[in-house]
């Protein structure tokens, strides 16, 4: 299954900013490092129309409960608008943001 369409299915950018916003903010965790990575080529390929990630890859290096949010997000944008809005919704409930730990780490973030 190429993943290569999906830039197209959107209602608009702000829909897609939307999605994109909760793959980083709740999805790519950098404590797993590599599946951080294809996560966020992942959030790459639906601004994409070249391949930037399979789904063999995804399947590869994604653990299962975040695989299956993948999938259904795959199916929501080829479905319709409103699957991928329900989508959003569901995922902002179900995954916590995630603290980047990177970020409050560094050095000129010290109190």
């Amino acid at each position: 299954m190429t993943l290569t369409d999906l830039n197209n299915g959107f209602r608009d950018d702000e829909q897609r900013r939307h999605v994109q916003r909760v793959i980083h903010d709740r999805l790519a965790d950098d404590r797993d490092p590599q599946e951080c990575r294809f996560l966020m080529r992942f959030w790459w390929q639906l601004v994409m129309p070249y391949r930037e990630v399979s789904m063999d890859e995804l399947r590869l290096n994604t653990s299962t409960p975040k695989l299956d949010v993948i999938q259904a997000l795959i199916s929501a944008i080829r479905s319709s608008h409103a699957d991928i809005d329900a989508w959003i919704t569901t995922r902002q409930q179900a995954f916590p943001v995630i603290q980047d730990r990177g970020f409050s780490a560094s050095p000129a973030n010290e109190s």
